[in-house]
């Protein structure tokens, strides 16, 4: 399997930005049914979960980023979008792609990050 993390760059605080995740590799109907989450990590901390949804829409998300992000997912295209609003400079860290976990725990799958910089 394969995840392809795009979107990431310079933003300003109170700013908008979308992720995109591309999986592929494995058979359609393996990466439908599985998690595809969102996580990142920022100077010297740990990797932390941001959001993750199940191929049926299921949706858990970080607190830190309640009501400013939103996750969704394209099945027939094997996409996972993080839609990111009212950013912070909190923010800013290298986001990844994750596949295979649950809700709230890591699959085995991480694309290559990118990174997101929110500046105030």
């Amino acid at each position: 399997v394969q995840l392809q993390a795009s979107g990431g760059g310079l933003v300003q605080v109170g700013g908008s930005r979308r992720l995109s995740c591309a999986a592929s590799g494995n058979t359609a109907s393996f990466l439908r049914v599985n998690v595809m989450g969102w996580y990142r990590q920022a100077p010297g901390k740990q990797r932390e979960l941001v959001a993750a949804i199940t191929g049926g829409g299921m949706i858990n998300y970080s607190d830190s980023v309640k009501g400013r992000f939103f996750v969704s997912r394209d099945n027939s295209k094997n996409m996972v979008y993080l839609q990111m609003n009212s950013l912070k400079p909190e923010d800013t860290a290298v986001y990844y792609c994750n596949l295979g976990g649950t809700l709230v725990r890591t699959g085995q799958y991480w694309g290559r990050g990118t990174l997101v910089t929110v500046s105030s």
